[in-house]
């Protein structure tokens, strides 16, 4: 099948009037211009590699979209694939049933708290729904060990992230901040939120919590997993986590910290929503000014996929390389950084894994290619 007369955005280049053929799910030949007789003419849209997201915080939503009101799990994930698909996702570390690779992000609390949507038995559940229709691929964090390695020893796992939100630290550095913020959120009063970080920050203080942390990592290593840190806020946490075995930096909260990931070679990764609005939610470091400095190199979901593709565009303009840099990072920059070689660009031999879009005021998707198939 040819796909004839795109804008083709190549990992170096954007060829305008050109063609790809797909043949058995890949790329099988990429031409500088129209080819006649094509399945598909695409006007001269734009056609670009799709998107492969690392770090997708969504699939609660679905399970859970009001407080004490759960839906099936099944539905949940069916409903996420849906709205991935229609952001151009293709490879979406998060549970998506059509995706050949799919992923759960759920993490494994020491303590689940009630009703919690990511406690660990919502997380078997999930893993085991996702399971169902395909491979998971990314990882629970965290810290019940046992779980985890029966996980690992399945092959169900393909990325870990180390991920610390006690308060005073990483994405949670000001304390006043975070306890306004709950108080707010939870409609109590300051004191009442002061009493709940202050427990949080002592459940931090267990001295199993190291030893497991290395247990984790070396499990992880032993099954040659891409492994990422999350909320690097200083030169010093980035470098503990480069010497457990990190390549991934998630978010990091300093420019100083971003500085020092890319200094030892790691992949550095912010949302694509903070990139389009300009700031992080947490006034942490924006996405912007990371890419103005050279110290971006992938981009995520987040909380909302469809911010890929303002932010792509947004991002064209402050990096070196334009519009095809800033693709990479939502495309071969993560497949790369995740350890897969088979997608994130338009090249022979690739998978046809293609998202369409139409430029304009408003910039559009308007079809999703997994493995040269239709799936939006």
């Amino acid at each position: 099948m040819w796909l004839s007369n795109f804008t083709l955005v190549l990992p170096n280049e954007v060829v305008s009037e050109g063609s790809v053929r797909v043949e058995d799910g890949a790329i099988a030949e990429i031409r500088p211009e129209p080819v006649a007789g094509a399945a598909i003419d695409g006007g001269g849209r734009l056609l670009m590699p799709g998107f492969v997201d690392l770090h997708g915080d969504m699939i609660e939503r679905e399970i859970a979209p009001r407080p004490n009101a759960t839906m099936p799990i099944d539905f949940g994930i069916h409903e996420l694939d849906k709205k991935l698909a229609a952001a151009g996702v293709t490879t979406a570390f998060a549970p998506s049933p059509l995706r050949p690779r799919a992923s759960t992000a759920m993490s494994v609390r020491w303590r689940p708290p009630p009703q919690c949507s990511r406690a660990s038995i919502a997380c078997g559940m999930i893993c085991c729904s996702i399971t169902a229709f395909t491979p998971v691929t990314k990882s629970p964090m965290s810290g019940q060990l046992p779980r985890l390695s029966a996980w690992l020893n399945s092959d169900q796992i393909d990325m870990v992230s180390l991920t610390d939100h006690t308060p005073g630290q990483g994405q949670y550095n000001n304390l006043q901040s975070y306890i306004l913020s709950i108080s707010e959120r939870r409609a109590i009063s300051e004191d009442m939120a002061a009493e709940i970080v202050a427990k949080r920050i002592a459940m931090r203080n267990n001295p199993d919590i190291e030893a497991k942390l290395k247990e984790i990592v070396a499990l992880s290593l032993r099954h040659k997993l891409s492994l990422a840190s999350h909320d690097d806020d200083s030169v010093e946490k980035v470098a503990e986590m480069h010497d457990l075995g990190v390549t991934i930096s998630e978010f990091p909260v300093t420019a100083a910290a971003a500085e020092e990931a890319r200094r030892r070679g790691l992949w550095t990764l912010m949302g694509a929503p903070n990139g389009l609005r300009g700031q992080s939610m947490s006034g942490n470091l924006s996405a912007l000014d990371a890419a103005k400095a050279g110290l971006l190199s992938v981009i995520a979901a987040d909380y909302h996929p469809a911010a890929f593709v303002p932010g792509i565009f947004k991002l064209a303009d402050m990096v070196e390389g334009g519009l095809p840099a800033a693709v990479a990072m939502a495309t071969g920059n993560a497949a790369r950084s995740a350890g897969l070689s088979d997608r994130g660009e338009i090249a022979v031999g690739q998978r046809a894994d293609l998202v369409v879009v139409e430029p304009g005021d408003i910039n559009r998707i308007r079809a999703t290619f997994r493995a040269g198939r239709f799936v939006y």
